[in-house]
């Protein structure tokens, strides 16, 4: 990340100066579509769907700066795939981040739609199990509020993402609950060139892209769930397929062991 950012950097002051420079970088600069946002060459709009899909469920991102600029960011694609997605952009959330969260905050308890972080840590809960207890308190009698529902994501490295959660707990545990979707930091995690769902190397088994993790998690709260799961990965893996064709496999890079300061040299 930091030699990203140092490049990054680099590239803006090549840019900047103005004049004839700045007008030459402009004009050599890929072709964008209007419709997608991606480049011409890899343009997603016909893998997109016809209208944006509307949702009970309100998806709230807050994406971390560093995200804006990222080529393999699903945010974009996924912002043109729902209705209800609304990006914040920062790196973390306070009042007054967004009138969407202050009203929440700001509701009474009783009359308060369900607010949901999506991360996994040691206080969340497993967001299947979840929606089932939401469903045996519906059963049982008691008065619950299903529709309408308010799941907030973080998009950012596995790293900034950690950072962005505890900075913005003090204010989201005031009206949400935290929830995951299954992860195991025991496995290492999947690339590109494992799955046709995966853009980037995921730092362990579960990590998934922020369209992925949202599409997991509206077939789980959506009445038709499984319908608009399907409609968002199929744009993922198109997203996907085009990326890979793209880059050339890397070897893996060996992992190194730590050397104990106890270790006893070897003897000849």
């Amino acid at each position: 990340m930091e030699e990203r950012e140092k490049q990054e950097e680099e590239e803006d002051q090549g840019r900047g100066g103005g004049g004839e420079g700045e007008e030459e970088w402009k004009n050599t600069r890929r072709k964008t579509c209007g419709g997608c946002g991606r480049p011409a060459r890899v343009c997603l709009c016909g893998h997109l769907p016809a209208a944006p899909i509307n949702t009970t469920t309100t998806v709230v991102i807050l994406q971390h700066p560093l995200e804006t600029r990222h080529p393999l960011s699903t945010v974009p694609v996924l912002t043109r795939c729902l209705r209800n997605a609304h990006v914040i952009v920062g790196r973390r959330l306070s009042s007054r981040s967004s009138p969407i969260l202050d009203s929440l905050c700001s509701s009474p308890c009783g009359g308060r739609p369900p607010a949901l972080v999506l991360f996994p840590g040691a206080d969340s809960c497993d967001l299947g199990d979840w929606v089932s207890a939401q469903f045996s308190s519906r059963a049982a009698g008691h008065e619950i509020h299903l529709e309408p529902l308010y799941l907030i994501v973080f998009d950012a490295t596995w790293k900034h993402a950690k950072e962005m959660v505890r900075g913005s707990l003090p204010f989201l545990s005031k009206f949400s609950h935290q929830v995951s979707l299954p992860v195991d930091a025991r496995l290492e995690g999947s690339s590109i060139y494992d799955s046709d769902l995966i853009l980037r190397k995921e730092p362990f088994s579960g990590c998934v892209s922020t369209m992925e993790a949202v599409a997991r998690s509206l077939r789980l709260l959506e009445v038709d769930g499984d319908e608009i799961e399907q409609k968002l990965l199929s744009v993922l893996r198109a997203m996907v397929a085009f990326q890979a064709c793209n880059l050339k496999p890397m070897k893996p890079r060996p992992r190194l062991v730590k050397k104990s300061k106890n270790r006893c040299p070897l003897s000849n």
